[in-house]
């Protein structure tokens, strides 16, 4: 049930409910807490920054996985800055320090060729590895960062202990959108092959993919995870999800501009798979929508599908019980998550604009687009 009236908003555009990200936000904080754990917003799903002081007062901090991301979250939401990246520029390495706090590195060798300038800095940061505990529960294999011949973190094979001095903590990221028994498993294994060098460290970092505010998940598992690696290891643990702090708390409306028929009937929207929800086609995965059912079960099935020249720029078929018609609104769920960061302006389609549903139903908007926001980038 929305708490706005979609009939005031132009379209397309995104749209935050304000009210559902705090019922989030609140959930992790209470996991903070209860456990002592930190918890930070993984940018790379959500970098919506006017909301980042709102998010601040709930969150540790934010991670990053590029220069540009980490300024962002230093500057707009401020606490702790974490950062990972497969490799760093030497030229943006020198701005990295600046803005981060926790510096994670892939490989050996990248701490090695950094290590100088970080512990000639003049302030305190905090350096680690990651690891890959070769475990995965990912179902998904584009999103498989223990896939064989993976290029993300050191395997128990590839572990070194000479050059070890300055490393303070382990960082491991294996999940995508998973429940707690799929991180249970994980850190079991992580334990077994790597548990040995946490007694010398200051910290653990689970990574993101933790599914937490999704409905039905064991919160006390993962509660007794984190209690479990504190209590023996005397480590500080970190977890930097990014869909659990939005889920479900973002729309995408777009409107019908025309209704074909060949074969079945495609409703042609102002939005586009390809330009506004890319992981539709990547991952791929049907996004839900708000009134629609599964191809069949209501009486009036539809193609939904965008403006552009891509023939394959479908996003799903769905049933109504009512037929579409031109000027129709469609309501997408769960769309703050991999939209704003990962959207693109291919065939010059213009770009959603931002809005935020605050809890007494008013909207804001927050920023729009137009065709400087086109050319500017070409």
């Amino acid at each position: 049930m929305l708490n706005f009236d979609i009939n005031l908003l132009s379209t397309p555009c995104y749209v935050i409910d304000k009210a559902k990200l705090e019922n989030n936000l609140g959930l992790l904080k209470s996991i903070q807490d209860k456990t002592g754990c930190k918890i930070l917003l993984a940018q790379k799903a959500f970098s919506m920054y006017s909301l980042y002081p709102f998010i601040g007062r709930y969150l540790a901090g934010t991670t990053a996985s590029s220069l540009h991301e980490a300024r962002l979250g230093h500057e707009e939401m401020g606490g702790e800055t974490h950062i990972f990246s497969a490799a760093y520029r030497e030229d943006e390495f020198d701005d990295i320090l600046r803005y981060c706090d926790h510096i994670v590195f892939n490989s050996f060798s990248q701490w090695i060729k950094y290590r100088t300038a970080v512990m000639s800095c003049g302030h305190r940061i905090e350096c680690g590895i990651r690891v890959n505990p070769e475990y995965s529960e990912q179902d998904h294999a584009i999103y498989d960062p223990c896939a064989p011949g993976s290029r993300l973190g050191v395997t128990a094979a590839g572990f070194e202990t000479q050059g070890f001095d300055g490393i303070s903590g382990l960082h491991f990221h294996t999940l995508c959108e998973q429940g707690a028994d799929a991180l249970k498993h994980t850190a079991a294994v992580f334990e077994e092959k790597f548990g040995e060098y946490l007694y010398n460290m200051r910290w653990l970092n689970f990574g993101g993919g933790h599914h937490i505010t999704k409905p039905g998940y064991d919160v006390d598992m993962l509660i007794d995870v984190i209690i479990h690696f504190k209590e023996k290891y005397g480590v500080d643990v970190y977890l930097e999800p990014g869909e659990a702090v939005v889920l479900d708390a973002g729309y995408l409306v777009a409107r019908v501009l025309d209704v074909v028929h060949n074969g079945i009937d495609t409703a042609i929207l102002d939005t586009s798979a390809a330009c506004h929800m890319p992981d539709v086609l990547e991952m791929p995965y049907r996004p839900p929508v708000l009134g629609g059912q599964d191809a069949g079960e209501t009486p009036y099935t539809y193609r939904l599908a965008g403006p552009t020249c891509l023939a394959g720029d479908i996003i799903g078929d769905y049933s109504f019980n009512a037929p579409l018609k031109p000027g129709d609104r469609v309501v997408f769920c769960d769309m703050a998550l991999y939209t704003m960061v990962k959207n693109n302006t291919f065939n010059g389609i213009n770009l959603p604009s931002i809005i935020v549903a605050e809890t007494n139903g008013s909207l804001k908007t927050i920023k729009s687009f137009g065709y400087e926001d086109f050319k500017r980038r070409l």
